[in-house]
């Protein structure tokens, strides 16, 4: 049973929108569905070329909590930085306006946000539908994050994908001010913001409800727009790691020589950063890369107070690998952490 009390506190959703006529309608459909009433629906259009607009705008004539509004600017952390700016929620979230929201998602967010409080980021579950069917890769993803979400425990591997579900979160807005939420402009947006959850040490509250459903298709933003490439990925999470968790004081180990391997290793040279770089190719250790010279895993033996970047993403050989850092006593983050 949740608190009903606390409708007196307004969520403001934050939803920026483009061409998803053929789910916006659905989508807020399931807001005006909710449990939980008091709410503001913020859409904004960033540049739409379908029917989008119209369709929002015939439910903001029936509905006084809707706001339609047009982007100033381009792109969706525009969108988002406008909507927000319109807001007057106590509690903020945001929704994707192709998804659907579980009729008590609002009510179980709030009601964990009103009991932990401030500096707490309540999430919930998700779950991906499709009229083609999830692909083996989203599967995984959902239920990876789901895991961490049942826990709290997301920052643990954040450095490996984005862990906090973009469209089903819910935060006091102080705190949302306080980590400059949507500025600046660095995508991908939602994992930006998971870092600045965690730069702040928001504690995430768990959660074992489904709360949210995640639709997939061929055309969907993150399946289409650069923004969301492998490489901006990794951009963000080396800007993070060096912000947040480097410590100087240790010897900064990269292991694998692959695509990512590389392109971590260019960045620490250009920021003259030292570094040991070791692998597992045969046709690679003992050549040089970049004037470096690629050493064997055994050499890790040979470095004290290390601190290693891991960008080898096949499963198992995770396994073995934290099996083995824990044989010589290292920590997740302080010691090691996973680029994968």
């Amino acid at each position: 049973m949740y608190i009903r009390f606390m409708q007196k506190k307004l969520i403001s959703i934050l939803v920026p929108f483009k061409n998803t006529d053929a789910f916006i309608a659905n989508c807020i459909s399931s807001v005006l569905q909710q449990t939980y009433t008091n709410w503001e629906l913020i859409m904004v259009n960033d540049a739409s070329s379908d029917s989008s607009y119209d369709i929002v705008n015939a439910f903001a004539e029936k509905d006084a909590r809707i706001l339609l509004l047009q982007n100033s600017g381009n792109g969706i952390i525009d969108a988002l930085q406008l909507a927000f700016k319109h807001s007057k929620g106590e509690f903020i979230t945001r929704m994707d306006s192709d998804d659907l929201m579980q009729a008590n998602k609002l009510d179980v967010l709030a009601t964990h946000l009103l009991t932990h409080g401030k500096q707490h980021v309540a999430i919930g579950l998700v779950t991906y539908f499709s009229k083609n069917g999830i692909s083996n890769g989203y599967k995984k993803y959902e239920t990876w994050l789901n895991s961490l979400t049942k826990t709290g425990s997301n920052y643990s591997e954040i450095y490996k994908e984005c862990v906090i579900p973009s469209p089903c979160w819910m935060l006091y807005r102080d705190d949302l001010i306080a980590c400059d939420a949507f500025n600046p402009n660095r995508y991908p947006e939602d994992y930006d913001l998971a870092f600045r959850f965690y730069k702040h040490q928001y504690k995430c509250i768990p959660c074992d409800e489904v709360l949210h459903h995640w639709r997939d298709y061929s055309y969907r933003t993150s399946r289409t727009h650069e923004h969301y490439a492998q490489n901006y990925f990794l951009d963000i999470k080396l800007h993070y790691f060096l912000e947040i968790d480097y410590n100087p004081n240790k010897t900064l180990v990269v292991w694998g020589a692959g695509k990512k391997g590389k392109k971590i290793a260019q960045t620490f040279i250009k920021k003259n950063i030292p570094f040991q770089w070791i692998c597992d190719n045969p046709n690679k250790i003992g050549k040089q890369i970049y004037d470096t010279i690629l050493k064997p895993f055994q050499y890790l033996e040979n470095i004290s107070n290390t601190q290693s970047i891991i960008t080898v993403a096949n499963p198992n050989s995770q396994k073995e690998i934290i099996l083995y850092m824990q044989k010589i006593n290292c920590k997740p983050v302080e010691d090691y952490i996973f680029f994968c």
